[in-house]
């Protein structure tokens, strides 16, 4: 039978949402969750008062005070704090001690009890123990004897991979495959064998890679101190240059200053002779004009009676020369500096927002997997360009409501007014008619499609939403933890935390493309065709891997997608398969 937990969960992991602990709590029992995880698995037990541990099943009564552990610890520090796996056991406590209880260094198969180090001496000692079986403490004792003959758990059904007793071969398991615990012990030995290497070999893994993180930080730091440096040196540059600039133009100002000062200079030399000159005429004319000898006065008279040609022509100022035609171009250049610099400056900073510093790429047997491209940093056009990143979906039966079926491999899911039988589970909605496909997203780039009929919702979500009761902390799009778009005949409207954005100049379509940019940090909504028609884009921090999730009200369909090369990206819509799975 299928347990309703993940088995083996990686170390520093919950063992709930096997994701990275966030509010690390660890309970009496010693076994570490998140917070928000043993809060949603213990509120489903208010009822009934009594609380257990998901994994060793210990139990307590009353709820235990939930304390996060301590926060900003590095990882060496958390090594020895957490403990990554289940049957790492804190130790048990002798059952023979009176009072002050030691604690135990072996327990008996037989007597299913445990012994320290004085009360075991017996077993050692006296010939009526030869037979008892004694194994070192490992804790959950109870777990040796078989809950339906209470004995003690010897054997091992290969058919059905369970420890069973004596008696159980009997009925139960008759006929079955069996083996003694200690062959089966022998085999199973040789896979963890295995299984260790390999651990162990990604250990060295992923501390040479944590060492060549730390490195390329440290090459970060230093490649934005350098720039830092340049720019400092650069703008240090302009400014020398602005000051020369500032220099030659007050040299030009005060050369032309002096040159008009110049020539001023000699108008004015030149017109106060003319006026003494004139001056000298007129007095002779005074002369002339006064005197009582006429003979004289007609002697004199052809030489004075000549007007004076003029000497110097008139002098004006220049209306087309200013001074303040200079002071324009200097306030001229400031602005094309400005203009410059912002339009530098925005280019940078948008290419600089737009391209991540971190690319995160899931680990796994995927050969397709590869370092991105430049090209995979261009903002895709078309159809094709969304299909480099088109990505295989399933819808996960652990989460699907209970009015929804599953069909075609997992890749439709219908609504029908009759309840399915879904066994209990931890992920499943059932306040809803919503469904998420097993699939993590995180990292890099991600687009699906998605065909559609009645009223339906599609977005993405955290595994960390709420899948039980009919409230907002469930429902896709209406919480911090999920982003949806909500189409129906009558129109498209977009959903995230209770803030909704009618869209009613959207495109509408039978098929929606979605586009998730994890590094980028954002989500955006499709209608199909050739040139992609975007309905709505959320802007968002991601801080979780995320999950296709849907609402159903009739039927949804996951489409199959051909992944297309870059050699392959210009593929005309029309000869696309637009057949949903």
């Amino acid at each position: 039978m299928e347990s309703d937990f993940p088995q083996s969960p990686e170390p520093f992991s919950c063992p709930l949402c096997v994701d990275t602990l966030r509010d690390a709590v660890t309970i009496p029992c010693g076994d570490t969750y998140c917070l928000d995880c043993i809060k949603t698995y213990w509120d489903q037990f208010d009822h009934i008062g009594v609380y257990s541990c998901p994994q060793c099943r210990a139990s307590f009564t009353p709820r235990p005070v939930l304390r996060r552990n301590l926060p900003n610890v590095s990882l060496e520090q958390r090594l020895p704090q957490l403990t990554p796996f289940p049957y790492m056991h804190k130790g048990a406590l002798c059952d023979f001690c009176v009072g002050r209880r030691n604690k135990a260094i072996k327990s008996c198969l037989m007597c299913l009890a445990y012994y320290c180090e004085t009360h075991i001496m017996p077993h050692y000692e006296s010939a009526t123990f030869k037979r008892h079986k004694l194994v070192d403490e490992t804790g959950h004792l109870d777990r040796k004897i078989c809950p339906q003959h209470e004995k003690g758990l010897e054997l091992f059904c290969r058919s059905d991979q369970m420890c069973i007793c004596v008696l159980c071969t009997v009925r139960e398991h008759r006929g079955h495959n069996i083996a003694s615990a200690e062959e089966e012990r022998t085999d199973k030995q040789k896979v963890l064998v295995v299984t260790q290497s390999q651990v162990q070999h990604i250990i060295q893994e992923r501390m040479k890679e944590l060492q060549e993180l730390r490195h390329n930080v440290d090459v970060l730091k230093s490649n934005a101190q350098r720039a830092q440096t340049d720019s400092d040196k650069t703008f240090h540059e302009m400014l020398q240059a602005v000051e020369r600039w500032h220099a030659e133009i007050n040299q030009l100002i005060k050369a032309n200053m002096q040159a008009a000062m110049n020539q001023a200079e000699g108008y004015v030399e030149r017109l106060e002779q003319e006026i003494m000159e004139l001056q000298r005429r007129d007095a002779e004319l005074r002369q002339i004009l006064d005197t009582e000898d006429n003979i004289h006065f007609l002697q004199n008279f052809p030489t004075l009676c000549v007007p004076p040609e003029p000497m110097v022509p008139k002098v004006l100022i220049n209306p087309q020369f200013s001074f303040g035609e200079m002071s324009k171009t200097a306030s001229d250049m400031k602005e094309h500096v400005d203009d410059i610099c912002k339009k530098e400056l925005s280019k940078i900073s948008k290419t600089v927002s737009e391209t991540p510093v971190y690319i995160l790429l899931p680990r796994g047997g995927d050969k397709r997997l590869k370092v991105p491209s430049r090209a995979d940093f261009q903002e895709p056009k078309n159809r094709a360009d969304f299909l480099r990143y088109a990505s295989k979906l399933n819808f996960d039966s652990n989460t699907v409501y209970k009015e929804l079926v599953l069909s075609d491999g997992n890749q439709k899911v219908t609504r029908r007014k009759n309840v399915q039988f879904y066994p209990e589970h931890l992920e499943r909605f059932d306040g809803f008619s919503q469904v998420l496909c097993k699939e993590a997203m995180t990292g890099f780039r991600f687009y699906w499609e998605t065909e559609w009929s009645g009223e339906f919702s599609i977005g993405v979500a955290y595994k960390s939403i709420s899948r039980k009761g009919k409230n907002s902390h469930s429902l896709l799009g209406y919480n911090d933890k999920s982003w949806s778009l909500l189409c129906s005949d009558s129109g498209y409207s977009a959903w995230h935390n209770k803030v909704d954005r009618d869209l009613p100049d959207a495109p509408r379509a039978t098929r929606i493309g979605v586009y998730l940019d994890y590094a980028g940090n954002t989500v955006a909504f499709y209608s199909v065709s050739d040139t992609m028609d975007l309905v709505y884009r959320f802007k968002a921090q991601f801080s979780e891997p995320l999950y296709a999730g849907f609402g159903v009200g009739s039927s949804v369909s996951l489409c199959q997608l051909a992944q297309k090369s870059q050699s392959q990206s210009h593929s005309h819509y029309g000869h696309e398969s637009l057949t949903g799975r």
